[in-house]
């Protein structure tokens, strides 16, 4: 069916008036005809009872039928467009956000704050995962957009760099480290994320800038759990300064310094998928990621 027809033929029914639904749609006279015509030999009925003149126009039986249905199908597109356009002026919709455990514990409350004091009426939610799953989850167009610690492996991912998350090497206050730190290090059990995350990734690439090895390692599921790990003398890590502040303060741990240990730091990102353009929740969330917020404590 051809809807311009149709919507002519509803604006006529609605306006009981070819002259006023032509300038209703701001079309001629002779237009609206010739479109009720061609409906009507396209449905193979008459639609409307052709009134004496200065008579109202009356509908056949078959044209209030079709009427009702245009009147609902007017009435969809309608709604559609108030929900488009409160979509648009973010006073409705989700935003999605993807982040990796660290970024999600530390670093994304104060930004989500911001947002929700900015957009009420918006519903956001947050997926953990570490980085490997969060790329995933990206592709697959679950969420909208991404925070992580390490860089986008995928070539239909594109990254922005974000913040910059200090880092520190730590271990048990129990630990008496040697003068030659990084040679000390290299004999000490690492404490390591998971296969998949931003911060195992990132650690491996620090350490061998600062000449350390990791020949004794173990693996545990959260930064949290190393850094507890650590506390309870079970070996060394490599953590971002966020986690470690509270058992630093307590004197559960302390930090290693080595020589070069103020370029211990590493990258965090968002991300996003190339080829999916961020929905204006999204892009308004984008761009309160730039803007200063109260940082995480260290």
């Amino acid at each position: 069916m051809n809807l311009h027809a149709l919507r002519v033929f509803h604006s006529v029914a609605h306006l009981r008036s070819f002259s006023q639904a032509a300038e209703a749609l701001c079309i001629s006279q002779p237009a609206v005809s010739k479109a009720l015509k061609e409906l009507e030999h396209q449905l193979g009925m008459q639609l409307i009872e052709r009134a004496a003149r200065g008579k109202k126009l009356a509908l056949t039986d078959g044209g209030q039928s079709l009427f009702n249905h245009a009147r609902s199908i007017f009435a969809i597109e309608q709604a559609a467009l108030e929900d488009v356009r409160a979509r648009t002026g973010l006073k409705q919709g989700t935003l999605v956000v993807g982040a990796s455990t660290t970024i999600a514990g530390y670093w994304l409350a104060p930004y989500l704050a911001c947002f929700n004091q900015q957009y009420p009426q918006i519903k956001v939610e947050v997926q953990v995962a570490n980085t490997a799953q969060i790329e995933q989850t990206l592709l697959a167009c679950t969420i909208d957009l991404a925070l992580v610690e390490g860089d986008a492996r995928d070539p239909h991912i594109s990254s922005q760099h974000w913040q910059d998350d200090p880092m520190s090497i730590v271990c048990s206050t129990a630990f008496t480290p040697s003068d030659d730190k990084e040679k000390w290090l290299s004999k000490q059990r690492w404490l390591l994320r998971e296969p998949g995350s931003g911060t195992r990734q990132m650690s491996f690439s620090l350490l061998a800038e600062q000449g350390i090895t990791v020949n004794n390692s173990m693996q545990l599921g959260s930064n949290e759990a190393i850094a507890r790990g650590v506390a309870q003398g079970m070996g060394v890590a490599l953590l971002p300064q966020v986690v470690t502040a509270d058992l630093l303060e307590l004197k559960k741990i302390k930090v290693i310094f080595t020589k070069e240990s103020s370029l211990l730091s590493r990258p965090l990102y968002q991300l996003k998928y190339r080829d999916r353009p961020l929905s204006p929740a999204a892009n308004a969330f984008a761009q309160i990621l730039y803007q200063e917020v109260n940082q995480p404590l260290i």
